[in-house]
Order: C-alpha cells, then structure tokens, then sequence
C-alpha cells in the first residue's frame, strides 16, 4: 500500500511539473519574446500547401514601396513561369527537363498565393503600372513575348526542350534580378526572405538548364 501511494505521490508530481512547464512555454509565446523558429524560418510556411483549405498569411512587419513593387511584379513573373511549364505538358521530353517544369510549379503558385496575401493586408493593390506602361508585367526582365510564347507552344519534343530552357534561363534571371532589388532596398523581413528564396531556388535552376543544353 505504501508502495502504491508513493508511485501516486511521484506521478502527481510529474503531471504538476509539465503543466508548469505548457504554463511557461504559453506565457513565453504570447509576449512575443520567445518565437518558434517554424515562426520565423520562411516566408512559405505563411503560404497554404497546394490543395490546402488553409489561407496565407500577411507578411507581419513594416513595409515600404520596395516590398509592394516586389509582390506586384514577381506575381505575374511568376504567373508567366506556370505558363510556360504548362506548355511542357505533352511537348516535354527530356526527363530532367519534366523534373524542373514540377519544381517550378511546386514553388511558384504557393508563392503567388503568398504575395497576394501580403497585398491584401497590406491595402494595395495586386498589380500596378509602375510607369512603363506594363502593368500587366510584359516590360519586366525576363518577361517572355507573345511571340515568344506561341513559339514555344509551337514545339514539341527535343526542340521544345531546347526552346523551354533557353526561354527559363532568361525568364529566371530576371527573377533574381528583382528579387536582388528588393533584398537590397526592401523593408519588410517576410518579404525579402522570399526574395533571397528565389535567388537561391531560381540561380541554382538556371545553372541546372544550362547543363540540360549542354547536353541536349
């Protein structure tokens, strides 16, 4: 019997200290002084996973007109990106070349998701003209034409793939062209993670499709 009560004694006294300790955690969150690093680790995770019913989440923080012309004009770059993959739907070949046109899509329509829900908390607009007359985003870097496009979809085979990425190469530099902008004169910490993201991600696919023509 004595044996049984201390067993109790020391398990109540277990459950007491992780109480305490969900208590402390608790109190810890919600001064802000002790954020998650899942909180903090990138500008994604605010993003919805494709097919989840979940919602991004605005971009917390200060931001300045760095940060509103990035979203603006990296959502139709990136728009136009999942158009061009798009195409390789049945005109792909080269295997390598399929792989990429997945991560592509993969990470660029959670972003746009993501860049939209910034907008929107921040009560601007989704696109805007920014003074060439572009609004629509055909005047920024790396923008494919129309012409451009309607050769594309006019291939198939070793020659789309040829096409495709010597069109990404361009159309990526550009990206990381803006994305250098707005980690250079953005204000808001969200926004220019996903800007270092898309140096990262999009150099180390161009330097990918440069190998695929090489060998192509």
């Amino acid at each position: 019997m004595r044996a049984f009560t201390n067993r109790a004694t020391r398990a109540s006294a277990l459950l007491g200290a992780v109480a305490a300790t969900g208590l402390l955690l608790t109190a810890c969150g919600a001064d802000g002084t002790a954020p998650s690093a899942s909180a903090t680790a990138s500008p994604s995770a605010t993003a919805a996973a494709p097919g989840s019913a979940a919602s991004p989440a605005p971009a917390p923080g200060p931001f300045n007109d760095a940060d509103v012309m990035f979203a603006q004009m990296m959502i139709p770059h990136h728009e136009q990106a999942l158009e061009m993959a798009r195409l390789a739907d049945g005109r792909a070949r080269d295997a390598d070349v399929k792989k990429l046109v997945a991560a592509i899509e993969r990470a660029q329509d959670p972003e746009i998701r993501t860049m939209r829900a910034w907008l929107k908390g921040w009560g601007r607009p989704g696109t805007a003209d920014h003074g060439d007359g572009h609004g629509g985003g055909h005047g920024m870097a790396g923008m494919m034409s129309e012409q451009d496009m309607r050769r594309l979809a006019s291939t198939e085979g070793g020659e789309f793939d040829r096409a495709f990425a010597e069109l990404m190469i361009a159309h990526h530099e550009g990206a990381v062209a803006m994305a250098e902008e707005e980690w250079k004169n953005g204000l808001n910490p969200t926004a220019k993670k996903l800007a270092g993201d898309v140096v990262r991600t999009q150099s180390a696919e161009v330097a990918e499709l440069r190998r695929i023509l090489d060998r192509l």
